[in-house]
């Protein structure tokens, strides 16, 4: 067979009846963002009581431990297997946005390195608002991904973003 050019829409012309022309080797790679959680160490109280600054997970003192965390899963092909065993970097950055005149604007930077075998990461940020800047106030968190580089000479850019939202969380002064 020659090497021509076959105008848009047209046939490759083919050798043989039993040919085939692969244009999907290694498959597609793709990832799934989901599951953000912002949330201090107190658990839900159960019914009928109330929720008040002592006993709420999204309701929190300026010293209070806190985390951010979000699930990411991979499909399995071929071409992700071979991005994850090269150790490709994940950064998350919770974006922590105030409403209202006294909560700051703030940006939390998580990272971790895939390994081999593994489809599915959580990614999260401990510390607390103070730690973060966070001051006393209401937020609304968001989570955008970045996936990619990989610990390879060979794969130094971004392979894909994701991004997540719709957590709330408030801060107040912890008492002295």
């Amino acid at each position: 067979m020659t090497n021509r050019l076959v105008p848009p829409g047209q046939v490759i012309p083919q050798v043989g009846v039993t040919e085939l022309h692969s244009r999907n080797i290694l498959g597609p790679t793709f990832f799934e963002l989901y599951d953000l959680k912002v949330e201090g160490g107190t658990a839900q109280p159960l019914p009928p009581d109330f929720i008040a600054p002592a006993n709420s997970p999204y309701i929190i003192a300026s010293n209070e431990e806190f985390k951010a965390s979000v699930k990411i899963k991979f499909n399995d092909t071929p071409l992700t297997r071979l991005l994850l065993c090269l150790g490709t970097t994940i950064k998350v950055t919770f974006a922590f946005e105030g409403i209202g005149a006294q909560a700051t604007e703030q940006d939390l930077v998580a990272t971790q390195t895939t390994e081999k075998d593994q489809f599915e990461y959580t990614v999260e940020w401990t510390g607390t608002p103070d730690v973060a800047g966070l001051t006393a106030g209401f937020y609304a968190i968001a989570a955008v991904a970045e996936v990619g580089p990989a610990n390879h000479p060979c794969a130094q850019f971004i392979f894909g973003y994701g991004y997540v939202a719709k957590a709330l969380l408030q801060v107040y002064k912890a008492f002295s």
